[in-house]
């Protein structure tokens, strides 16, 4: 059901104007003729059709309970950038310790390699002492040579 702001003005009712969505109020202020932007937030629009309804006695003073002071918003807003702050150090702190996590497993990675590689350099080491000794091979032999020999 659409909200019809000319009838609300004929018979208002403060619990129902308290859950007003923003479009709705804007309707409403336009119908009383306010000076507002719709860029505006809900609640400064909200207090301006409140203070219209209360001086025009559309709603009685109680409706005033109902409006937030800015301050109240301006804390509101400073508490989302700081959660919004918070959320985004917490992101940060996280998106570090995975990079640590990767570059330790990057570094466990690199050392198993550099073993694997000296193990197998002392392996080859080990063949070329054993062939030279067995084989009564020159102990200058080139790599190549030795490689050649042991493949006949």
């Amino acid at each position: 059901m659409a909200f019809d702001a000319g009838k609300f003005l004929k018979t208002p009712d403060l619990e129902s104007f308290d859950n007003l969505k923003k479009e709705e109020l804007v309707l409403l202020a336009k119908q009383l003729k306010l000076v507002f932007k719709v860029s505006m937030r809900k609640q400064i629009i909200k207090n301006l059709v409140i203070d219209k309804l209360v001086d025009a006695e559309i709603l009685g003073e109680e409706a005033l309970e109902l409006k937030v002071e800015n301050v109240d918003a301006f804390k509101l807003k400073q508490l989302e950038l700081e959660h919004e702050l918070r959320l985004k150090e917490l992101e940060m702190k996280e998106r570090l310790e995975m990079d640590k996590q990767e570059k330790e497993k990057e570094d466990e990675f690199k050392l198993k390699q550099d073993e694997l590689n000296k193990t197998a350099e002392l392996k080859l080491r080990e063949r070329r002492f054993l062939a030279v000794t067995e084989l009564g091979l020159a102990p200058g032999i080139s790599l190549l040579r030795f490689t050649l020999l042991l493949g006949k």
